[in-house]
Protein backbone atom coordinates (compact mmCIF):
# COMPACT_ATOMS: atom_id res chain seq x y z
CA UNK A 1 0.00 0.00 0.00
CA UNK A 2 1.21 3.94 -0.94
CA UNK A 3 1.94 6.41 1.68
CA UNK A 4 -0.74 8.46 -0.42
CA UNK A 5 -3.25 5.63 -0.10
CA UNK A 6 -2.36 5.48 3.44
CA UNK A 7 -2.86 9.06 4.04
CA UNK A 8 -6.01 8.85 2.38
CA UNK A 9 -7.27 6.10 4.56
CA UNK A 10 -6.43 7.93 7.81
CA UNK A 11 -8.12 11.09 5.98
CA UNK A 12 -10.84 9.20 5.21
CA UNK A 13 -12.03 7.77 8.35
CA UNK A 14 -11.08 11.15 10.48
CA UNK A 15 -13.72 13.44 8.09
CA UNK A 16 -16.10 11.46 6.42
CA UNK A 17 -18.89 8.71 7.14
CA UNK A 18 -19.84 5.65 5.25
CA UNK A 19 -23.73 5.82 4.01
CA UNK A 20 -26.27 4.93 6.29
CA UNK A 21 -23.76 4.31 9.00
CA UNK A 22 -22.37 6.69 12.06
CA UNK A 23 -18.83 5.55 12.11
CA UNK A 24 -16.42 3.55 10.06
CA UNK A 25 -15.44 -0.38 10.73
CA UNK A 26 -12.57 -1.96 9.42
CA UNK A 27 -14.29 -4.54 7.17
CA UNK A 28 -15.95 -1.61 5.25
CA UNK A 29 -13.15 0.63 5.16
CA UNK A 30 -11.02 -2.37 2.93
CA UNK A 31 -13.65 -2.78 0.54
CA UNK A 32 -13.55 1.14 -0.23
CA UNK A 33 -9.73 0.77 -0.07
CA UNK A 34 -9.46 -2.47 -2.16
CA UNK A 35 -7.19 -3.78 1.27
CA UNK A 36 -7.58 -6.44 4.03
CA UNK A 37 -9.08 -5.69 6.95
CA UNK A 38 -6.23 -6.36 9.20
CA UNK A 39 -4.20 -3.41 6.99
CA UNK A 40 -6.97 -0.99 8.12
CA UNK A 41 -6.89 -2.27 11.80
CA UNK A 42 -2.62 -1.79 11.22
CA UNK A 43 -3.03 1.88 9.97
CA UNK A 44 -5.38 2.52 12.39
CA UNK A 45 -3.52 1.38 15.61
CA UNK A 46 -0.39 3.15 14.11
CA UNK A 47 -2.67 6.50 14.02
CA UNK A 48 -4.59 5.74 17.19
CA UNK A 49 -7.98 6.35 15.40
CA UNK A 50 -10.71 3.71 17.29
CA UNK A 51 -13.51 4.60 14.83
CA UNK A 52 -16.23 2.63 17.22
CA UNK A 53 -15.63 5.00 20.27
CA UNK A 54 -17.44 7.91 21.06
CA UNK A 55 -16.89 9.84 24.21
CA UNK A 56 -19.57 12.92 25.71
CA UNK A 57 -18.63 16.40 26.26
CA UNK A 58 -20.19 19.47 26.99
CA UNK A 59 -19.37 22.97 27.61
CA UNK A 60 -20.49 25.38 30.54
CA UNK A 61 -22.38 28.08 29.95
CA UNK A 62 -21.63 29.64 32.83
CA UNK A 63 -21.07 33.30 32.63
CA UNK A 64 -18.59 33.15 35.53
CA UNK A 65 -17.15 29.94 34.38
CA UNK A 66 -13.53 31.51 34.76
CA UNK A 67 -14.16 33.18 38.52
CA UNK A 68 -15.72 30.00 39.79
CA UNK A 69 -12.84 27.57 38.33
CA UNK A 70 -10.31 29.90 39.80
CA UNK A 71 -12.03 29.95 43.29
CA UNK A 72 -12.17 25.97 43.52
CA UNK A 73 -9.06 24.95 42.03
CA UNK A 74 -6.82 28.03 44.27
CA UNK A 75 -8.70 25.57 47.36
CA UNK A 76 -7.36 22.49 45.70
CA UNK A 77 -4.06 23.58 45.18
CA UNK A 78 -3.25 26.11 47.53
CA UNK A 79 -5.86 25.14 51.01
CA UNK A 80 -6.35 27.95 53.07
CA UNK A 81 -4.50 27.01 57.15
CA UNK A 82 -6.88 26.80 59.82
CA UNK A 83 -9.47 25.36 57.37
CA UNK A 84 -10.78 21.82 56.18
CA UNK A 85 -12.21 21.83 52.13
CA UNK A 86 -14.57 19.34 51.75
CA UNK A 87 -15.84 18.08 48.24
CA UNK A 88 -19.65 17.43 49.00
CA UNK A 89 -22.43 16.19 46.46
CA UNK A 90 -25.23 13.42 46.94
CA UNK A 91 -25.57 9.88 44.95
CA UNK A 92 -29.27 9.80 44.71
CA UNK A 93 -30.95 6.62 43.71
CA UNK A 94 -28.56 4.17 44.78
CA UNK A 95 -30.39 0.89 44.27
CA UNK A 96 -31.05 -2.38 46.61
CA UNK A 97 -30.85 -4.91 43.71
CA UNK A 98 -30.76 -8.53 44.70
CA UNK A 99 -29.70 -10.90 42.20
CA UNK A 100 -32.03 -13.95 41.31
CA UNK A 101 -28.67 -16.42 41.60
CA UNK A 102 -25.37 -16.42 43.29
CA UNK A 103 -22.66 -14.34 41.22
CA UNK A 104 -20.39 -17.21 39.25
CA UNK A 105 -16.65 -16.51 40.47
CA UNK A 106 -13.95 -15.87 38.30
CA UNK A 107 -12.40 -19.00 36.28
CA UNK A 108 -10.06 -19.26 34.30
CA UNK A 109 -10.59 -17.46 30.93
CA UNK A 110 -14.16 -16.63 31.74
CA UNK A 111 -14.98 -13.71 33.80
CA UNK A 112 -17.54 -13.34 37.03
CA UNK A 113 -21.10 -14.06 35.80
CA UNK A 114 -24.15 -12.71 37.36
CA UNK A 115 -27.48 -12.95 36.10
CA UNK A 116 -29.23 -10.62 33.83
CA UNK A 117 -32.84 -10.28 36.38
CA UNK A 118 -33.12 -8.97 39.58
CA UNK A 119 -35.36 -7.87 42.18
CA UNK A 120 -35.65 -4.22 43.75
CA UNK A 121 -35.27 -4.13 47.27
CA UNK A 122 -35.56 0.19 47.50
CA UNK A 123 -33.49 2.82 46.87
CA UNK A 124 -31.06 5.27 49.22
CA UNK A 125 -29.20 8.16 48.96
CA UNK A 126 -25.61 8.50 49.31
CA UNK A 127 -24.53 11.88 50.68
CA UNK A 128 -20.01 12.06 51.12
CA UNK A 129 -18.08 14.98 52.01
CA UNK A 130 -14.28 14.14 50.59
CA UNK A 131 -12.01 15.95 52.95
CA UNK A 132 -9.21 16.83 50.24
CA UNK A 133 -6.47 17.63 52.31
CA UNK A 134 -6.17 13.90 53.45
CA UNK A 135 -8.69 12.14 51.43
CA UNK A 136 -10.77 10.43 53.63
CA UNK A 137 -14.90 10.77 53.09
CA UNK A 138 -17.58 11.82 55.54
CA UNK A 139 -20.73 9.82 54.86
CA UNK A 140 -24.04 9.68 55.17
CA UNK A 141 -27.18 7.55 53.75
CA UNK A 142 -30.56 9.18 54.09
CA UNK A 143 -34.03 7.95 52.17
CA UNK A 144 -34.36 11.07 49.88
CA UNK A 145 -32.03 14.17 49.03
CA UNK A 146 -34.57 16.90 49.29
CA UNK A 147 -32.71 20.25 51.14
CA UNK A 148 -33.88 18.81 54.29
CA UNK A 149 -31.87 15.44 53.92
CA UNK A 150 -28.64 17.72 53.48
CA UNK A 151 -29.53 19.81 56.75
CA UNK A 152 -29.20 16.95 58.29
CA UNK A 153 -26.11 15.66 56.35
CA UNK A 154 -24.43 19.08 57.06
CA UNK A 155 -25.21 18.39 60.46
CA UNK A 156 -23.16 15.26 60.62
CA UNK A 157 -20.27 16.75 59.38
CA UNK A 158 -20.50 19.75 61.41
CA UNK A 159 -20.23 17.16 64.43
CA UNK A 160 -17.03 15.25 62.69
CA UNK A 161 -15.36 18.32 62.50
CA UNK A 162 -12.91 19.91 64.32
CA UNK A 163 -14.74 23.12 66.08
CA UNK A 164 -11.67 25.08 65.18
CA UNK A 165 -11.50 24.94 62.05
CA UNK A 166 -13.24 27.11 59.46
CA UNK A 167 -15.35 24.58 56.77
CA UNK A 168 -15.25 25.04 52.58
CA UNK A 169 -17.84 23.04 50.64
CA UNK A 170 -17.11 22.35 47.28
CA UNK A 171 -20.61 21.98 45.49
CA UNK A 172 -22.49 22.17 42.25
CA UNK A 173 -25.44 24.25 41.51
CA UNK A 174 -28.38 21.45 42.34
CA UNK A 175 -31.50 23.52 43.73
CA UNK A 176 -31.12 21.55 47.32
CA UNK A 177 -27.79 22.92 47.78
CA UNK A 178 -29.24 27.22 47.43
CA UNK A 179 -32.92 26.18 49.23
CA UNK A 180 -33.42 28.94 51.77
CA UNK A 181 -33.36 26.89 54.43
CA UNK A 182 -29.92 25.52 53.72
CA UNK A 183 -28.63 29.28 53.12
CA UNK A 184 -30.44 30.08 56.31
CA UNK A 185 -28.36 26.68 58.41
CA UNK A 186 -25.12 28.32 56.76
CA UNK A 187 -25.46 31.71 58.09
CA UNK A 188 -26.10 30.16 61.41
CA UNK A 189 -22.61 28.33 61.01
CA UNK A 190 -20.31 30.89 60.28
CA UNK A 191 -17.12 29.35 59.96
CA UNK A 192 -18.85 27.43 56.77
CA UNK A 193 -17.96 29.20 53.35
CA UNK A 194 -19.56 27.85 50.33
CA UNK A 195 -17.67 27.45 46.78
CA UNK A 196 -19.66 26.41 44.09
CA UNK A 197 -18.60 25.01 40.44
CA UNK A 198 -19.53 26.56 37.11
CA UNK A 199 -22.48 24.72 35.55
CA UNK A 200 -22.04 22.09 33.72
CA UNK A 201 -18.81 20.71 35.26
CA UNK A 202 -19.11 18.18 37.52
CA UNK A 203 -15.54 16.97 36.88
CA UNK A 204 -14.26 19.76 38.61
CA UNK A 205 -16.17 18.10 42.06
CA UNK A 206 -13.27 15.64 43.34
CA UNK A 207 -15.77 13.27 45.23
CA UNK A 208 -17.57 12.68 42.18
CA UNK A 209 -13.92 10.01 41.60
CA UNK A 210 -15.48 8.93 44.63
CA UNK A 211 -18.52 7.64 43.63
CA UNK A 212 -17.33 6.58 40.46
CA UNK A 213 -14.64 4.27 42.65
CA UNK A 214 -17.50 3.10 44.88
CA UNK A 215 -20.10 2.44 42.12
CA UNK A 216 -17.72 0.49 40.50
CA UNK A 217 -15.99 -1.45 43.30
CA UNK A 218 -18.90 -2.04 45.39
CA UNK A 219 -22.28 -1.02 44.67
CA UNK A 220 -22.07 -2.24 40.46
CA UNK A 221 -21.92 -5.77 41.25
CA UNK A 222 -23.18 -5.91 44.45
CA UNK A 223 -26.42 -7.73 45.31
CA UNK A 224 -28.41 -6.63 48.68
CA UNK A 225 -31.50 -8.07 49.89
CA UNK A 226 -32.73 -4.97 51.25
CA UNK A 227 -31.64 -1.31 51.57
CA UNK A 228 -30.29 -1.79 55.49
CA UNK A 229 -27.70 -4.38 54.08
CA UNK A 230 -27.01 -1.79 51.09
CA UNK A 231 -26.42 1.28 53.56
CA UNK A 232 -24.06 -1.76 55.60
CA UNK A 233 -21.62 -2.20 52.94
CA UNK A 234 -21.76 1.28 51.73
CA UNK A 235 -20.74 2.55 55.54
CA UNK A 236 -18.14 -0.70 55.37
CA UNK A 237 -16.32 0.75 52.22
CA UNK A 238 -15.97 3.85 53.44
CA UNK A 239 -14.43 2.99 56.46
CA UNK A 240 -12.11 0.47 54.63
CA UNK A 241 -11.17 3.74 52.16
CA UNK A 242 -10.94 6.05 55.59
CA UNK A 243 -8.11 4.06 57.03
CA UNK A 244 -5.77 4.23 54.12
CA UNK A 245 -6.80 7.18 52.45
CA UNK A 246 -4.23 9.62 50.77
CA UNK A 247 -4.66 13.80 49.79
CA UNK A 248 -6.38 14.47 46.70
CA UNK A 249 -3.87 16.03 44.44
CA UNK A 250 -4.93 18.59 41.98
CA UNK A 251 -2.28 18.95 39.04
CA UNK A 252 -3.41 21.40 36.36
CA UNK A 253 -3.98 25.28 36.96
CA UNK A 254 -7.09 27.06 36.74
CA UNK A 255 -4.60 28.99 33.49
CA UNK A 256 -3.92 25.36 32.04
CA UNK A 257 -7.45 24.00 32.19
CA UNK A 258 -8.74 27.73 30.56
CA UNK A 259 -6.56 27.34 27.49
CA UNK A 260 -7.68 23.66 26.76
CA UNK A 261 -11.64 24.63 26.72
CA UNK A 262 -10.55 27.60 24.47
CA UNK A 263 -8.48 25.59 22.21
CA UNK A 264 -11.34 22.83 22.56
CA UNK A 265 -13.85 25.66 22.02
CA UNK A 266 -11.73 26.57 18.64
CA UNK A 267 -11.88 23.31 17.82
CA UNK A 268 -15.53 22.12 17.96
CA UNK A 269 -17.54 25.17 17.79
CA UNK A 270 -16.34 25.84 14.49
CA UNK A 271 -18.12 22.19 13.36
CA UNK A 272 -21.40 24.21 14.04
Amino acid sequence: MSEATAAKIVETTMQTTPKNATHWTADEMARRFGVSSSTIYRLWRAHNLQPHRVQNFKFSTDPNFVDKLRDVVGLYMDPPTNAIVLSVDEKSGVQALERTAPILPLREGIPARQSHDYRRNGTTTLFAALDTLTGKVIERCLPRHRHEEFIEFLDHVDRSVQKKLDVHLIMDNYATHKHPDVKEWLAAHPRYHVHFTPTSSSWLNAVERFFAEITSRRIRRGTFGSVAALKRAITAYVNDHNKTATPFIWTKSARTIIRKINKCHAIYGGLH
